[in-house]
């Protein structure tokens, strides 16, 4: 088992305060936004085994069959499939969808034919794989995810009282739900920017005034006044309108598939996800909105978020999800309480976020981790966890 020296991503989005409390530290003044926890090429984990730091992805890649398992180095390939952050959100991230597997395989397969630069700021595809994604909330944690009713994005547009937003009302009234939200997404992000600029405007002051008065869609319409503020103009704030405004408790958790339009506007995560760079925006970013491509790949239906709480099983509570590239699970370790057995046969990465745990190996070496740290564990490798506190626990799907 290895303790984890981890890289902080300084995104304009993120808290300046929120991952320093956690991990002890003094705040910087600038954003501190995630702390990776894996082998992504873009900011690997450090390991050190004696001979000094070394990458994560480096002592996976020299024995990819001993560190993830010869079953998950077989499905897989010879990298970790997961990528775990703690993610810090202090204003809104773009709204944005991942594409499937079958997706990400041939935009990827194309970009590269048509030789698109990897680093070409209108790529969208830098990998062949899909980006399943999993939030669990540290603290109350705001997002938005997946589409409303056709219906009910209807009446909430109309309450703003914008004429221009009453052509969109109209469609979603009439047509069929999943013809009618493609139509209103594609006209809002492919409007005249400075007439859309406008309706943003005149939305973002009517939203604001809504969600300060007791009334239907009252939390929605501040959460949209919010984002307006962060975004000025931007047509993402309309297109963030036809979508499910929902907030995190803490020890809840949202799944998000491919094609669901979403976005996190605020609050502390842990944060599990395969190990891609595939996002297609629909706006709330300077960054590059390939409108055609994004209406390839999202999903035009309604869906209610479904808010996952763990499932309990000898002291284990795990957040179910139908992938097999990550599972994430948590333990509240009680003082004075046996150590627990972890499961072996699979790449563990283990998060203390209160508390203090012990990992104690099959030789009786102990690492403790106080809160904000992390330990990998290798595939083969027998370790018992101990202490008091809480402990998140991310691996691949036996």
């Amino acid at each position: 088992m290895d303790r984890l020296a981890n890289t902080v991503r300084p995104y304009a989005w993120g808290s300046t305060t929120a991952i320093p409390e956690l991990l002890g530290t003094e705040p910087t003044g600038e954003p501190q936004a995630e702390l990776w926890m894996g082998a992504h090429p873009g900011a690997p984990s450090l390991a050190d085994r004696g001979d000094g730091p070394v990458p994560l992805s480096e002592l996976i890649a020299a024995d990819p069959a001993g560190e993830l398992g010869e079953a998950a180095a077989g499905r897989f390939g010879p990298r970790l499939p997961f990528l775990l952050k703690l993610l810090a959100a202090a204003s809104p991230l773009s709204l944005q969808v991942h594409p499937d597997l079958a997706q990400a395989e041939s935009g990827f397969a194309d970009e590269e034919r048509r030789g698109v630069p990897a680093d070409a700021p209108h790529r969208n595809y830098k990998d062949a794989n899909h980006k399943p994604e999993l939030i669990c909330a540290l603290t109350p944690f705001d997002g938005l995810c997946g589409f409303r009713p056709a219906a009910e994005s209807a009446e909430l547009l109309s309450g703003l009282g914008v004429d221009s937003l009453k052509p969109y009302a109209d469609i979603l009234h009439a047509e069929p739900e999943e013809a009618a939200l493609r139509e209103v997404l594609t006209a809002v992000l492919t409007a005249d920017r400075a007439e859309m600029a406008e309706t943003v405007r005149l939305a973002a002051e009517a939203a604001e005034r809504l969600g300060g008065t007791p009334g239907p869609h009252r939390d929605s319409y501040a959460a949209y006044a919010s984002i307006a503020r962060h975004y000025p103009g931007d047509p993402g704030v309309i297109a963030a309108m036809l979508l499910n405004f929902v907030t995190l408790q803490p020890g809840e958790a949202l799944f998000l598939g491919a094609g669901v339009p979403h976005a996190y506007l605020d609050g502390l995560g842990v944060e599990l996800m395969a190990n891609s760079d595939n996002v297609l925006r629909c706006g709330l970013t300077p960054k590059h909105v390939d409108v055609p491509e994004l209406l390839r790949v999202t999903r035009f239906e309604a869906t209610a978020p479904a808010v996952l709480r763990p499932e309990a099983v000898d002291g284990e509570e795990t957040y179910e999800t139908p992938v097999d590239e990550f599972r994430l699970s948590r333990y509240a370790l009680a003082a004075g309480a046996a150590p627990r057995q972890l499961p072996a046969g699979t790449p563990q990465i283990l998060l203390c976020t209160a508390g203090t745990a012990v990992l104690t190996g099959a030789d009786g070496a102990e690492l403790p981790l106080s809160r904000g740290e992390s330990a990998y564990v290798p595939a083969a490798e027998q370790v018992r966890i101990g202490g008091t506190g809480t402990v998140f626990r991310a691996t691949v799907r036996a």
